[in-house]
C-alpha cells in the first residue's frame, strides 16, 4: 500500500477559483467566482489577493472582474510549446525563416484566438509589432485568415460574436464567415492553401500564412512568413509562397495529414 504524498490543503482549494476561472472563460466578478468554486466571497477573497500578487489572475480596475493573469499565460505557453505539433514545428520555421530570410511565426488556436507561440526572426534587422503570447486578428491578417477559413464556421462565428477580434472588427453582418466577402476572400485561402496580407494591417509589411493539419483533419496550428514589402514577393508562386506551402505540407504528413496543396 502506497501513502499518499502530502501535500498544502489551502492551496488545493484556492486551486478551485482557478479552475473556476478557467471553465468559464471570461472575466467575472467576486461572487460569481466565488459561488462556482463553491466558497464564500469572504473566504475566496484572500486566495485572490495572493493569486494576484503572484500574477496567476489580475482584476481589472474599472469593472472589478478577475481574469487570467500574466503567469498563469506564460504557464499556458509553456504548456502550448510542449505539444508534440509545436516541437516538430519549431525547428521546421527556423530553417524556413533561414531559407527565405523573413520572420516566420508559429500561432495556435488559444482561448483569446489566434495565438503566436513561436517566433523565429531573419538575419536582417526588422520591425514587426508581433511576440510570443501576441493573439492576432481573425479577418485583418493572414494569420487569422488561415485559421478562420479551415476551422469550423461555428468556431470562427462564435470568436467574432464574443469580440476575439483583437483589432475591434467584432460580429457584425458584414463580417462574418457568411458575408459575401468574407467568404469570398475565405474560399481563396482554401483554394490556394494560403492566406495572404498586403500591407493589412501592418503597412509597409506583407505576410503569407499556411495551416497544418493533424490526422483528425484539424488545424494544428498556422505558419505565417512576414517581411517588409520592399523584399517580400507576394506573387501567389513566390519562391515564399512555395517554401511556405511545401513546409506546411511536410508537418501536415509527419501529423497524419496529407499535404495543403494550391488548387487556383
Amino acid at each position: 500500500m502506497t501513502r499518499e504524498s502530502r501535500g498544502i490543503q489551502s492551496i488545493e482549494v484556492g486551486g478551485e477559483l482557478l479552475r473556476a476561472l478557467a471553465r468559464n472563460g471570461e472575466p467575472m466578478m467576486l461572487r460569481d467566482l466565488a459561488r462556482e468554486a463553491g466558497m464564500p466571497p469572504a473566504k475566496a477573497h484572500p486566495y485572490l489577493v495572493s493569486f494576484s500578487r503572484i500574477g496567476l489572475i489580475e482584476q481589472d480596475e474599472t469593472t472589478g472582474r478577475y481574469e487570467i493573469g500574466a503567469l498563469a499565460l506564460e504557464l499556458g505557453l509553456i504548456s502550448l510549446r510542449r505539444l508534440s505539433a509545436v516541437r516538430i514545428a519549431t525547428p521546421r520555421i527556423a530553417a524556413l525563416a533561414g531559407t527565405i530570410d523573413h520572420a516566420v511565426s508559429l500561432s495556435v488556436w488559444g482561448t483569446h484566438g489566434p495565438t503566436v507561440v513561436r517566433l523565429e526572426e531573419p538575419s536582417h534587422p526588422v520591425h514587426i509589432a508581433m511576440r510570443v503570447g501576441s493573439v492576432v486578428a481573425l479577418l485583418e491578417t493572414a494569420t487569422g485568415r488561415a485559421f478562420a477559413a479551415f476551422m469550423p464556421q461555428n468556431t470562427i462565428k462564435a470568436a467574432l460574436d464574443s469580440g476575439l477580434d483583437r483589432l475591434g472588427v467584432g460580429y457584425n453582418p458584414k463580417r462574418t464567415p457568411k458575408s459575401p466577402k468574407v467568404a469570398e476572400m475565405l474560399a481563396e485561402v482554401r483554394a490556394r492553401g494560403l492566406a495572404r496580407a498586403i500591407g493589412d494591417p501592418l503597412p509597409g509589411v506583407n505576410a503569407f500564412a499556411a495551416p497544418v493539419f493533424d490526422h483528425a483533419g484539424h488545424v494544428a496550428l498556422v505558419i505565417t512568413a512576414m517581411g517588409p514589402e520592399g523584399s517580400f514577393d507576394v506573387d501567389w508562386d513566390s519562391a515564399i509562397a512555395t517554401a511556405l506551402r511545401s513546409c506546411a505540407g511536410d508537418l501536415s504528413r509527419q501529423l497524419g495529414h496529407g499535404t495543403v496543396r494550391a488548387t487556383g
